[in-house]
C-alpha cells in the first residue's frame, strides 16, 4: 500500500539528478577516451619521425639553436628599439640645411649640411662614379634586403685568414643607417641598432634613394659630406663632371677618408682609387683595358689650405645645436660661432703632442678637450685625435665617469648646508651596506679640513658627507650647475660614479670662474639667413643667467680649488704667473683620468682613455689631462689681460711693481713675507723629488720609539671641531 505521505515530486526530482549525474559521468568517460585515443594516434604518427644516434642529437642541437636564436633575436630588438625614434623626427629634412660657420671674427670656417638647395639627381652622376661606388663598398646592393649576409660571411672569413680586419661586413644600408641615425662608437649595441635600422630603410626606401642619400651624407674628407661637395673640394669641379681615375679616388675615400684623403696623403689616395679599379674589374664591370688610362694617368688635385686647426668636430656639435633651434623658413644659413681658431689649433696640437709622446706609455689612445669663457662661450673643442678617422665626438656625445673631477660637486653642496672649508671631517674607515671605498694610497689620515680632503683627493672624507647631507642633494647641486646627463643615486656617486659629458663639466666649473650663475656652453651668437635677415641674436634671445650658487659657496670651492695645483694632486697644470684652480679625476681600473680647470679667463676640461672602455696604464688626471691642459691653457693666455679669479686674491698681482716691493721690505725691515703660491718651475722640481722619494727603497726605523703616553681622544684638531659625519661601521664579514 502506497504511503500517503509520499511525495512524487521529490521522486521524480531524485530521479532527474541521477540522470543528469549519469550524462555528465558518460561524456567525461568519452571525451577522456577520445583525447586518449587521439593522443595513441598522435604517437604511433610521430615514432615515423623518431631519430636515433646522431640524427637525434642533430636535430635536439638545432632545436635548441632555434629557441636561443628566437631568444636573441627578441633581446636585439629591444636593444634597437631606441633607435627607431630617431626614424620619427622628421629625419629627411633635418639633412636639409645648408649652412656657412665663421669663427668669432666673422672668417669662415667651414660648411655643414648640403652645398646647394638642389643637390645633383642619382641619374645625372657619371655610371662609372656609381659603379665604382658599388664595386668597393657593396657589390650585392641591388640584391640584398639590407643586410649582405654572404658579404658578412665572405669579409669574417678574410679577416679570420688575415689576422687583422681587411674587409668590412656592413652594407650600403647599413652604413647609411650609422651615418642618419647613430654615432661611430665601436659597440655592439649600436651595430645591433644599426642592423635593425637598415631593415627599416630598406621597407621604407627604394635601393635609388637610399644609394643617394648614401652618396650625399657620407664624410669624404676635409670637412665635406656627399660626392658632391668632395669633387668640388679635391677637383674644383661639379660631380656630373669626373672623370673615372677621379670617380675611383671619390669612392675610395668612403672606407677612411683620414688616411686616403687626397690634399692629405695624395700617393695613398692614388693607390687606394687604383684597388677600386681593380674592384671595378672584379665585378665585371668595367674591363681591363677600359681602367688602364686611369691607372696610368691617375687623378690630381687642387691646392688646399691648411686645414690642421679646422675645427670639425665643433662644427659638428654647432650644426646640431642649430638644427636643434629649428629655425622656419630659409635653410640656407649663416651662423657666427664662438670658436676661436687660434686657440682650436692650440687645442688640436696640445691634445695631440702630449699623446703622441706618451700615449704608447700610458696606453691611452683617445683625449677630448672642450674649453670656455666664464660665461659659457665654447672658444675650442676637440673631440678626439683624428676626425677624419673617427667623426664620434667624444667632448659632446661619450658618457664618462668623472672620478674625482665630480667631488667639488659634493663639497659646494656641503657649503650649502653647514660646512666651511676649515671643517674638519674624520678621514677613517667606513663602510655603507658592505661597500667600503679606500683612498688612493691605502692610507687613512684621522681628522681633516675639507681643504685638505679636496686637495688631497681623499675619498672618504666626500662619501661621509654624502652621508650627512643627502646624495639626493648633490645631485640637485650638479643639475644646476650644469651637468645634464642621468645621474643615479648610489652610494659611490661621491666618488664620481656617474656618467658624464666633457662639455657639461667645462658649464659646470665655469660656475666657479663667473661667480655662481648657470654657463650652458654655447656654440654661436647669430644665425644669419641667405637674404641677411638676423633670426637668432643671442643678446636678445638667451635666456637670462640664473645663479646656481650664492656668492659664499662659490668663494669658498674657490678657496679650496685654487691650491689643487699648488699642493695638491693638480700641480702639473699649474700656470707660471696665473692663479690656477681646478681638480683632477681618475676612474677605477684607470679607464678614465680628467682634469678640469679655470682662470678668470677660460675654463676648460680634459678628458683621456680609450673607447672600448679598456684600462689605461695606470694614468692618473694629475699626469696626462693635466699637462695638456697646462700646456694649451699657456698659449690661451699669452698676451691676454689676465682676470682674477672670483673671491679669490692673486698673490701674482702683489709682486707686479717691483718697486713698490722694495719700497714695503725697505720701510719694514724685519718684516719677511712667505710667497704664498710657488712657481711653476719649482712646483716641477717638487715633483720630481715626490717621484725620486716614492721610488726609493724603504728602509725600516732605526729604533722603535714608543710615546710616554696615550693620546687623548680627539674632539678638537688645531683649533677644529671634529665632525665625525658617520661612525665608521665594522667590515661586513
Amino acid at each position: 500500500m502506497r504511503d500517503p505521505f509520499q511525495s512524487t515530486n521529490r521522486k521524480r526530482r531524485s530521479i532527474r539528478l541521477i540522470d543528469i549525474d549519469s550524462w555528465v559521468d558518460t561524456g567525461l568517460f568519452r571525451i577522456g577516451r577520445f583525447i586518449a585515443g587521439w593522443a595513441e594516434s598522435f604517437s604511433v604518427f610521430m615514432r615515423r619521425f623518431r631519430l636515433t644516434g646522431v640524427s637525434r642529437a642533430t636535430a635536439e642541437v638545432g632545436s635548441d639553436v632555434l629557441t636561443l636564436g628566437l631568444g636573441g633575436a627578441i633581446l636585439a630588438l629591444a636593444l634597437a628599439l631606441p633607435a627607431f625614434d630617431a626614424t620619427r623626427l622628421g629625419w629627411r629634412a633635418q639633412g636639409d640645411y645648408s649652412v656657412t660657420f665663421l669663427d668669432r671674427n666673422g672668417t669662415e670656417i667651414g660648411k655643414r649640411g648640403i652645398k646647394r638647395k638642389e643637390t645633383v639627381p642619382l641619374e645625372e652622376m657619371p655610371d662609372h662614379l656609381i659603379k665604382a661606388v658599388l664595386a668597393t663598398e657593396d657589390r650585392r646592393f641591388f640584391e640584398h634586403f639590407g643586410i649582405d649576409v654572404f658579404g658578412t660571411i665572405r669579409a669574417m672569413n678574410e679577416n679570420l685568414r688575415a689576422a687583422a680586419v681587411v674587409q668590412g661586413g656592413s652594407s650600403i644600408t647599413q652604413q647609411l643607417a650609422k651615418n642618419l641615425f647613430l654615432s661611430n662608437e665601436r659597440t655592439i649595441e649600436r651595430k645591433v641598432k644599426e642592423a635593425f635600422l637598415a631593415l627599416w630603410l630598406e621597407a621604407n626606401l627604394s635601393k635609388d634613394e637610399i644609394l643617394k642619400l648614401y652618396l650625399d651624407r657620407a664624410y669624404m674628407g676635409g670637412g665635406n659630406f656627399g660626392v658632391e661637395a668632395a669633387s668640388e673640394f679635391y677637383f674644383d669641379k661639379a660631380v656630373t663632371d669626373v672623370n673615372l681615375a677621379e670617380s675611383a679616388l671619390l669612392a675610395g675615400l668612403f672606407k677612411a677618408p683620414a688616411r686616403y684623403a687626397p690634399h692629405i696623403n695624395l700617393p695613398a689616395a692614388r693607390a687606394r682609387a687604383n684597388e677600386v679599379l681593380t674592384n671595378m674589374v672584379q665585378a665585371d664591370f668595367l674591363t681591363e683595358g677600359q681602367v688602364i688610362g686611369a691607372r696610368r694617368r691617375p687623378a690630381n688635385v687642387i691646392e688646399q689650405p691648411d686645414v690642421a686647426g679646422s675645427p670639425n668636430y665643433f662644427m659638428d656639435w654647432a650644426f646640431e645645436e642649430v638644427k636643434r633651434l629649428s629655425p622656419r623658413g630659409d635653410r640656407s644659413l649663416t651662423v657666427r660661432t664662438t670658436v676661436d681658431v687660434s686657440l682650436q689649433t692650440a687645442a688640436n696640437e696640445a691634445v695631440e703632442s702630449i699623446l703622441r709622446e706618451n700615449s704608447d706609455s700610458y696606453r691611452a689612445r683617445q683625449a677630448a678637450l672642450v674649453a670656455v669663457e666664464p660665461d659659457g662661450a665654447v672658444r675650442a673643442m676637440v673631440g678626439g685625435r683624428d676626425y677624419g678617422e673617427s667623426q664620434f665626438n667624444r667632448a659632446t656625445d661619450a658618457l664618462r665617469q668623472p672620478g674625482s673631477s665630480f667631488k667639488p660637486f659634493v663639497y659646494a653642496t656641503a657649503m650649502l648646508n653647514g660646512f666651511n672649508p676649515g671643517s674638519v671631517v674624520r678621514d677613517a674607515p667606513i663602510c655603507i651596506g658592505g661597500w667600503c671605498p679606500r683612498n688612493y694610497n691605502g692610507r687613512f689620515s684621522g681628522p681633516v679640513s675639507l681643504t685638505t680632503a679636496l686637495v688631497k683627493s681623499i675619498n672618504v672624507v666626500p662619501v661621509r658627507l654624502a652621508q650627512n647631507i643627502g646624495r639626493d642633494k648633490i645631485v640637485d647641486v650638479a643639475k644646476k650647475m650644469g651637468l645634464s646627463t642621468e645621474l643615479l643615486i648610489t652610494r659611490s656617486l661621491p666618488l664620481g660614479a656617474a656618467e658624464v659629458r666633457v662639455v657639461d663639466m667645462a658649464g659646470a666649473y665655469a660656475v666657479l670662474a663667473n661667480g655662481g650663475y648657470r654657463a650652458t656652453p654655447y656654440a654661436f651668437t647669430q644665425i644669419i639667413t641667405s637674404r641677411g635677415d638676423v633670426i637668432y641674436d643671442r643678446r636678445e634671445d638667451a635666456p637670462p643667467q640664473e645663479r646656481a650658487l650664492p656668492d659664499e659657496a662659490v668663494a669658498a670651492m674657490n678657496e679650496i680649488l685654487v691650491q689643487v695645483p699648488e699642493w695638491g694632486t693638480g700641480r702639473r697644470a699649474k700656470l707660471e704667473g696665473i692663479r690656477t684652480a681646478g681638480k683632477t679625476g681618475t676612474t677605477s681600473a684607470y679607464r678614465d683620468a680628467w682634469f678640469v680647470g679655470y682662470t678668470g679667463n677660460y675654463v676648460a676640461a680634459v678628458w683621456m682613455g680609450n673607447d672600448n672602455y679598456q684600462p689605461t696604464r695606470r694614468l692618473t688626471g694629475g699626469r696626462l689631462p693635466a699637462m695638456t691642459w697646462n700646456r694649451f691653457m699657456t698659449f690661451a693666455h699669452d698676451g691676454v689681460e689676465i682676470k682674477p679669479i672670483p673671491f679669490v686674491d692673486d698673490p701674482e698681482a702683489e709682486t707686479d711693481d717691483g718697486a713698490a716691493a722694495v719700497a714695503d721690505a725697505t720701510a719694514d725691515e724685519n718684516a719677511v713675507r712667505a710667497p704664498s703660491s710657488l712657481s711653476a718651475a719649482t712646483t716641477t722640481r717638487l715633483i720630481r723629488l715626490q717621484d725620486l722619494m716614492r721610488d726609493a727603497p724603504k728602509v725600516g726605523p732605526v729604533a722603535d720609539f714608543k710615546p710616554s703616553a696615550p693620546p687623548a681622544a680627539f674632539g678638537v684638531a688645531g683649533g677644529e671641531t671634529v665632525v665625525d659625519v658617520l661612525p665608521p661601521s665594522p667590515v661586513a664579514q
